[in-house]
């Protein structure tokens, strides 16, 4: 009979926030066409170790499967990135998962992701249309800006770039680039331009665009390939014209 083959997992463990970590090996039947996700799965349902031990099962974030919710992050093989669209196929064994260390373990795989949302909060990442329901269409925005905007929509606050920037880490208050990001987006847009000033001064405050160290992690591990450097880039010179209004006290937008 011919041997069945056999996938190898090393997953970093942690029971929760306070817990000492470790990492327990499983093996599992292989199956054509198997995601991380699927191999987890298979974990859950037969949750016993490499050594035939019972085990609790391995706990992760998932929503879509599909690359759109941004939930399922986490570190495979040293990468940061999504793991419904890590193929079993295309890595190499032992996979070894571990969550996202920027944020807090809550347990296993799973992590808390406020920082980011937090951060998202703190630069008014969202169109304000209250008291506006009735003023009929917003106005249009030009096609060509509508097409790099889009891009930047793609965003799905997945975690992913603010893991693999040096510059976000415990001892930092760098919101990272997704918020920064988003910042360039809402200001594009005809009506979020509206905050655009205070979002500015946002992001040259405490945490902002100053801590950005331009190592270009970001756009590279970003599953979305939103180019994430360019609007740092373009909110550098945004910036610097918003510190020119503020001291000369011009309330004319750029």
């Amino acid at each position: 009979m011919t041997e069945q083959k056999m996938i190898r997992f090393e997953i970093y463990r942690q029971d929760d926030l306070d817990s000492t970590p470790y990492m327990e090996e499983f093996e599992i039947p292989y199956r054509p066409n198997m995601n991380v996700i699927s191999a987890l799965m298979e974990i859950r349902r037969n949750p016993y170790n490499k050594k035939g031990e019972k085990t609790a099962p391995v706990s992760w974030d998932m929503g879509c499967l599909e690359e759109v919710c941004g939930a399922c992050s986490m570190v495979i093989n040293g990468s940061p990135r999504q793991s419904c669209t890590a193929l079993i196929d295309q890595l190499e064994q032992p996979i070894r998962l571990e969550p996202m260390k920027t944020f807090p373990v809550v347990r296993d795989l799973q992590v808390d992701r406020s920082r980011m949302f937090d951060s998202l909060k703190k630069v008014k990442a969202w169109i304000p249309i209250d008291g506006t329901y009735d003023l009929g269409p917003g106005p249009r925005m030009p096609e060509k800006r509508r097409q790099w905007a889009y891009e930047l929509s793609k965003c799905m606050t997945c975690g992913v770039c603010l893991e693999a920037c040096p510059n976000v880490n415990s001892k930092s208050d760098f919101i990272g680039p997704a918020p920064l990001s988003q910042v360039r987006l809402f200001n594009a847009h005809p009506t979020g331009a509206m905050n655009k000033s205070e979002r500015l001064n946002t992001i040259m405050g405490e945490g902002g665009l100053g801590d950005c160290g331009n190592s270009q992690n970001c756009v590279q591990a970003c599953p979305k390939g939103i180019p994430l450097t360019t609007s740092i880039a373009a909110l550098n010179r945004d910036t610097n014209l918003q510190m020119f209004r503020n001291f000369f006290g011009s309330d004319q937008e750029a």
